[in-house]
């Protein structure tokens, strides 16, 4: 083990990155799961991951306003047409989030067909660096996501399921560039899956201990073994996911 890779400079800022991520992520993943629309954060993820690529193929600057213009502009186009789909065709929701999921990921690999660091680049989409983010990128997002989560718990769970796709957009946005694609699912979808059985406030109390152990142990796991860190902590939030799950589990009656 390398514990001089045990580094506050470097540990710090990725683990305030994984909680700002869970800040949203884990009451929008608890609506997502039980919509039962689970894959709608990768397809809109690749769809905002798109729209970074296509940027960057036009070049402009990676964390450019104008980039992550585009990147949130295709994002909510996505959500407004999964909204319409929703009410139009319910029954197959899912399966439409499937489609537009594989088409937004060919459509980035054959953008990047060309690119000789095409290869590095949808990387960083699936996997992220979250180990090289820095306090100053980390301000607008929290201000952001702070703006969401006010949003969220004040009014917009009560306006209809539009609110809930843009704001959902919005927030994938930022979260994917950040964190990558995996963990952007894994932060949704795992604590949420983990604690399904408990409600109200102990429901998400428990959810954020998963995400806040998971991203934790992970960061450090990956820094001691000198793992990738998102795969890390994709596997940490499952493992403590299901020990979370297994506590919460009713105990079985005859």
């Amino acid at each position: 083990m390398n514990w001089q890779a045990l580094d506050a400079s470097i540990l710090f800022p990725a683990f305030l990155a994984g909680l700002i991520v869970l800040s949203t992520h884990v009451p929008f993943g608890q609506r997502v799961l039980e919509r039962g629309i689970i894959f709608i954060d990768l397809a809109v993820a690749q769809v905002a991951g798109l729209g970074v690529i296509v940027a960057d193929t036009w070049g402009w600057e990676v964390h450019g306003w104008g980039t992550q213009v585009a990147a949130a502009s295709a994002a909510i186009l996505a959500a407004l047409l999964l909204n319409g789909l929703e009410k139009r065709y319910a029954k197959i929701q899912e399966a439409l989030i499937g489609v537009m999921f594989v088409l937004a990921a060919t459509a980035s690999i054959l953008v990047l067909s060309n690119n000789p660091h095409g290869g590095e680049h949808l990387k960083d989409l699936l996997v992220g660096q979250i180990l090289f983010v820095s306090l100053d990128q980390l301000w607008p997002i929290a201000g952001l996501y702070l703006g969401i989560v006010a949003t969220w718990f004040a009014f917009a769970q009560d306006r209809g399921s539009i609110w809930f796709y843009i704001l959902f957009a919005i927030m994938v946005t930022a979260s994917v560039q950040l964190v990558g694609i995996y963990l952007v699912f894994a932060s949704l979808i795992i604590p949420a899956l983990a604690t399904r059985l408990l409600k109200g406030f102990s429901r998400l109390a428990v959810a954020y201990g998963v995400g806040i152990l998971g991203y934790g142990a992970g960061l450090v796991t990956s820094a001691l073994l000198d793992l990738p860190s998102g795969a890390v902590v994709v596997w940490a939030l499952a493992l403590f996911g299901l020990i979370a799950g297994v506590a919460t589990q009713a105990p079985a009656r005859d």
